[in-house]
């Protein structure tokens, strides 16, 4: 997954948990400039991984404080 996500993105928080041999979660941070967003979108779709954008989400908020 990295290596096709590439270097152009700083990656400031990744957390991996593993759910059983099958499937594992990432939370992942990206310090984004308000012109990658878009450009970020676009690579994960390229990718084929399925994501979930939780900028919003209380619990990411809760742990990030």
């Amino acid at each position: 997954f990295l290596e096709r996500l590439g270097q152009q993105f700083n990656i400031s928080l990744f957390h991996y948990r593993n759910h059983g041999a099958a499937e594992g979660r990432v939370l992942m941070g990206l310090q984004l400039g308000s012109h990658q967003r878009s450009v970020l979108n676009a690579a994960l779709d390229t990718i084929g991984y399925p994501y979930e954008d939780i900028t919003n989400n209380a619990g990411y908020q809760l742990f990030l404080k």
